[in-house]
């Protein structure tokens, strides 16, 4: 069929490196680190105490009221707040013209585990009656989408997508894959998240995922380095507006990108752990390219998934030099996590905002802290730092529990 064509037209971002998106950008090549002590709860018993929040964070600054706000969870006053910078971004009026044609579809890892611990709290001390009526509309994961429709106006198909820390590029894959049907004409896509808390801190310590360099939080998250100990949970949101090509050129609207290519599969091997050859990875990978109608060849960047996890590292560094060969030494790969932590199921919202401002601005971000090199992880990580380069293809991957993978291709601008 004909297929139409999806463009960008607007960002936001509100990441352990700054509230908004200049700042997470300006900070993202700063090489500065957004990891810190943890200050939203006492973690002073966890063997873990370190994270990457989004610091001084206030509801009000987006448009939220003290009262709007006390009725949402953490990840859904940064879902509304992101929403509502985003369309200041695009300059998308959600009029009466576009509300049926605009779609929210977000990502959401987990939801609203603060939500659940508070009230959990209350009914053991105080009994059911103390539980409140917004417990359940606050917690759940489409309350990010349903809200952002609420104060946008939106009213295109709305859900949430929740498939581990692969949320969010399947919520800008599915989007993508609406506007190319027709199903709508433009999206707010992305990913939200918000689960820095005792049961989620010490449920990923369980599973010995977290780094535990509590003494040098800045250098604890450092993907594809030798002496990697385990991500850093972040938070945050990441969003993007897409819109079909021509509803963008008859609205003079910026484009800062287009997407192409959409790729997903599954490891069908373990609840946590990656197949080990990096089969389902590759594969994703592999598909989002057929799906772009490109070559490996083709491709300048890579936005890694890079955890700073043993396992992963190595895996997804064997799943790249499957399916680019002599090509993968040549590519620029960079793991944002390095400064932002992992947010879960907003980070590839977080990272494809940041792939995008690659292709728009023409500099590469660097990976910090990969000092010593692993013969594992043995590409060109941009362990130098910055570089600015005329990038007009990036991957962006992202890989989930479950055996849940999804690639997303993202190309430069250029006018036509």
């Amino acid at each position: 069929m004909n297929r139409k064509r999806v463009v960008i037209t607007g960002l936001a971002a509100i990441s352990p490196i700054g509230k908004d998106l200049a700042s997470s950008w300006d900070n993202l090549l700063d090489g500065k680190s957004g990891i810190a002590p943890i200050t939203l709860f006492d973690a002073g018993a966890y063997s873990v105490k370190i994270a990457g929040e989004v610091k001084n964070f206030s509801p009000e600054e987006y448009g939220l009221s003290d009262k709007q706000a006390r009725r949402m969870d953490r990840f859904v006053q940064f879902a509304v707040a992101a929403g509502n910078t985003l369309l200041r971004n695009s300059g998308y009026t959600v009029d009466e013209d576009k509300a049926e044609d605009t779609a929210v579809i977000v990502g959401v890892g987990l939801g609203g585990l603060d939500t659940i611990e508070t009230f959990h709290s209350k009914l053991l001390e105080s009994g059911p009656g103390r539980v409140s009526p917004f417990y359940i509309p606050m917690l759940i994961s489409n309350m990010a989408t349903g809200q952002i429709s609420i104060f946008t106006g939106a009213k295109g198909p709305n859900l949430a997508v929740s498939s581990a820390c692969a949320s969010s590029l399947h919520a800008i894959g599915y989007a993508y894959s609406d506007i190319l049907l027709g199903r709508c004409t433009a999206a707010v896509t992305g990913g939200v998240e918000a689960t820095i808390t005792p049961m989620g801190i010490s449920g990923f310590i369980a599973l010995k995922a977290l780094s535990t360099m509590n003494g040098e939080p800045e250098k604890a998250s450092r993907p594809f380095d030798r002496d990697r100990s385990g991500f850093v949970m972040g938070e945050g949101a990441g969003l993007i507006l897409l819109e079909e090509l021509e509803s963008a050129k008859a609205r003079g609207a910026e484009i800062y990108a287009e997407i192409i290519g959409f790729g997903a599969s599954g490891d069908a091997y373990h609840m946590t752990a990656p197949q080990e050859e990096g089969l389902g990875m590759s594969a994703a990978m592999s598909r989002a390219l057929k799906d772009a109608g490109i070559s490996p060849a083709d491709i300048d960047h890579i936005n890694a998934h890079g955890t700073s996890t043993q396992l992963n590292d190595a895996c997804e560094t064997q799943a790249i030099k499957r399916v680019f060969g002599r090509h993968a030494y040549d590519i620029p790969i960079v793991s944002n996590k390095s400064q932002v932590g992992h947010l879960l199921g907003a980070a590839g919202g977080i990272e494809s905002v940041f792939s995008i401002l690659t292709l728009a601005r023409g500099i590469i971000p660097g990976t910090i802290n990969y000092s010593t090199p692993d013969p594992r992880c043995d590409l060109n990580y941009m362990a130098h730092g910055p570089e600015k380069r005329q990038v007009n293809t990036v991957l962006c991957n992202n890989f989930g529990f479950g055996g849940t993978n999804c690639c997303i291709v993202y190309k430069r601008w250029t006018g036509r």
